[in-house]
């Protein structure tokens, strides 16, 4: 459900202005995106895991909330990370 060492990683290489740039809003964005993503995944197969569905409805409320913040600072960033991860507005 977690992701591996690897593609965060990999991830934080693709978002971030360097290698170690871990805490920016985009490269946390893209990583919770990843984690939504598998826990999806999860959820088609284990459906009665309630506990495991809150955790996911507390993720996608943290991208929200990390997103707005991108989009009041920044329009283009905001559209352009948007683009990237394959989010809908």
């Amino acid at each position: 459900m977690s992701i591996e060492k690897d593609k965060t990683i990999e991830i934080i290489k693709d978002f971030g202005s360097n290698e170690t740039d871990s805490g920016s809003a985009d490269v946390q964005v893209a990583i919770l995106t990843e984690r939504i993503k598998n826990l999806t995944e999860h959820l088609k197969t284990h459906k009665k895991d309630f506990g495991s569905r809150r955790g996911l409805l507390s993720m996608v409320g943290q991208r929200r909330n990390l997103l707005k913040y991108i989009k009041n600072k920044n329009e283009n960033r905001y559209s352009d990370l948007i683009k990237k991860l394959g989010l809908r507005r």
